[in-house]
């Protein structure tokens, strides 16, 4: 961890904060890199990024926090982001699979999604739940990442991923049914 003495705060300017302590760094940045992404070409794209991204906001650090933590947090920043990226560019190809002229068409800049909308009421007892139970829902169910990948993405236990899941899934049940109940009175 690199931090500073509180009266020496003043004195370092966040620059040479995160560009002396960053090279310390890049092996743990590498190894949480390819953790998250299991290929070893990706791990090293998405450090280099992290790198870049850090040099560019170095004047956004605050001198005596930690800057081990905030690597992290833009590593993390910047693996969702390529992995969005990849899920769009997917379902982009999936689209022009099915209609190869699709992207000449005057809704050409619309996103491509196979997946049905869900109801509004399905989206409503989605949104009643706690958290931590609908993000894991919106990331495995309706995101297709896989247990692993939402475990990392979240970043929790793989079993923590599936009990979530269990007890979310069970919760948006009762309440879904409970809500045709109603409809049906």
């Amino acid at each position: 961890m690199t931090t500073l003495p509180l009266g020496s705060r003043s004195a370092a300017h966040p620059a040479s904060v995160v560009r002396q302590g960053l090279p310390a760094h890049l092996p743990e940045l590498r190894g949480r890199a390819l953790r998250l992404s299991r290929n070893a070409v990706q791990a090293d794209d998405i450090v280099q990024d992290t790198v870049e991204r850090a040099l560019r906001f170095e004047a956004q650090f605050i001198v005596g926090t930690n800057l081990r933590a905030w690597l992290h947090q833009i590593l993390f920043s910047v693996f969702v982001t390529r992995f969005r990226k990849s899920r769009r560019e997917r379902k982009a190809l999936a689209g022009l699979g099915a209609d190869p002229a699709a992207w000449t068409t005057e809704d050409r800049f619309a996103p491509i999604d196979a997946a049905l909308p869900l109801t509004s009421a399905t989206e409503a007892s989605l949104e009643s739940l706690p958290e931590a139970f609908s993000s894991t829902i919106r990331l495995v169910d309706l995101g297709e990442m896989s247990y692993r990948e939402a475990a990392d993405v979240l970043d929790i236990p793989l079993g923590t991923v599936m009990s979530r899941l269990h007890r979310g899934r069970k919760l948006l049940r009762d309440d879904l049914v409970a809500h045709d109940r109603n409809l049906a009175a």
